[in-house]
């Protein structure tokens, strides 16, 4: 299946096991996710955070909120 959100950002913590993505929706609201990756696991990307519901209506919102809502993000996002 596709993914038809578009990541307008993508912000990895150290280890690149961890990610977040900032992105846009078909409808043009905003959104952004944590997610996680097992090496030994090939299934690739999985959601952690589960924050892919709420809606923003830019980028700067969505930005905001990831950085208070993901710890590590704060210092890796400006």
């Amino acid at each position: 299946m596709a993914h038809i959100n578009k990541v307008i950002k993508s912000v990895n913590l150290d280890g690149e096991l961890i990610c977040t993505d900032i992105f846009q929706r078909p409808d043009g609201s905003y959104g952004f996710d944590e997610f996680r990756r097992d090496p030994e696991d090939g299934r690739g990307w999985y959601s952690i955070g589960h924050y892919g519901g709420q809606v923003f209506t830019d980028a700067k919102a969505a930005i905001a909120a990831a950085k208070t809502q993901i710890h590590w993000l704060h210092d890796k996002i400006d």
